[in-house]
């Protein structure tokens, strides 16, 4: 999978979200075994210590865990995984938002481009 990754952004940052992207949408689900290093390595066109780096901290986050003799799993914790996403979506919330404010909208101008969005995407479903 060819990723064009941030040149201003540390790789193992950028690789780290994804990952997390992954689980916390569902795609990787909780208790699933994380393929090895070596294979995400080969996956995402990097470095292993690049791999390497963004488990520890995705690790750190409480994510992924380790079993020394097994390799490395999905969280369990549903409290732990709503977070992320929480934490997610307030990101994606302040980019967007800072986005339009710099397109001159104001927050209830925000607001109601999202409502209309939403309900125009509704009917097209």
């Amino acid at each position: 999978m060819a990723i064009t990754f941030d040149p201003k952004i540390p790789i193992y940052i950028q690789l780290a979200s994804l990952m997390t992207g992954k689980i916390i949408s569902g795609h990787w689900a909780a208790g699933d075994k994380v393929d090895s290093v070596r294979d995400l390595a080969v996956f995402y066109q990097v470095n292993p210590n690049t791999v390497q780096r963004a488990l520890s901290e995705m690790e750190r986050e409480g994510l992924v865990y380790s079993e020394r003799t097994s390799g490395r799993f999905i969280t369990s914790d549903e409290k732990r995984l709503q977070i992320a996403r929480e934490t997610r979506a307030q990101s994606e919330i302040s980019r967007f938002v800072n986005d339009m404010q710099d397109l001159g909208y104001d927050p209830d101008a925000c607001i109601e481009l999202l409502k209309k969005y939403v309900e125009e995407g509704a009917k097209r479903v």
